[in-house]
């Protein structure tokens, strides 16, 4: 896994070959930040990885400069080595929370700008989650809430539906708050 763009760009993250995590492909992160580029100041907006795996999604927003990044991630094997390499990459604006999204997502009492997840594909409560991700109030007034999951998932009749796009076996659906 490397991270595509930035002041970390082609810096090769290597988790340890136990990780149960599935990170998002190169061609599917680099597609992504292309469309995020073209409409977003990551120096002024404040971001939440859900589901962080390998924090791949993480990193590449602090590369590009965003300094108020949160990463919520359950393993604590995974936990600990977002939390490790932010810290080899002295990634100071990316903060790793050990916690259970489907019950950190309800309680938090934060906005942010762009909200991402990348559950397990095959979670039962994966088609909920953008219904609990608005419903909660946490994404800000003309936010951006993005959701990786597989082609069997379908979200374009929510009234949030923004925009899909698909990269080889990666789906990406995008909700927006508001009018902006």
């Amino acid at each position: 896994m490397r991270i595509i763009s930035g002041q970390y760009k082609h810096r090769l993250i290597t988790p340890p070959s136990n990780f149960k995590a599935r990170p998002t492909t190169d061609l599917a992160k680099e597609s992504l930040f292309n469309i995020l580029e073209n409409s977003i100041d990551f120096e002024s907006v404040k971001v939440l990885d859900l589901f962080g795996g390998t924090g791949g999604i993480s990193y590449e927003f602090a590369s590009r400069g965003c300094t108020d990044i949160t990463c919520v991630e359950l393993n604590y094997n995974h936990f600990s080595f977002i939390r490790k390499t932010a810290a080899e990459l002295s990634m100071k604006g990316l903060k790793v929370i050990r916690a259970n999204v489907l019950k950190y997502v309800p309680a938090c009492a934060e906005k942010f700008d762009i909200i991402f997840a990348d559950p397990p594909y095959d979670l039962p409560q994966l088609p909920e989650i953008p219904q609990m991700v608005i419903d909660s109030k946490i994404l800000a007034d003309g936010g951006l809430f993005i959701m990786e999951h597989s082609e069997k998932n379908k979200f374009d009749q929510m009234p949030q539906f923004y925009m899909h796009k698909h990269y080889g076996a990666v789906n990406f659906s995008f909700f927006k708050n508001g009018d902006d």
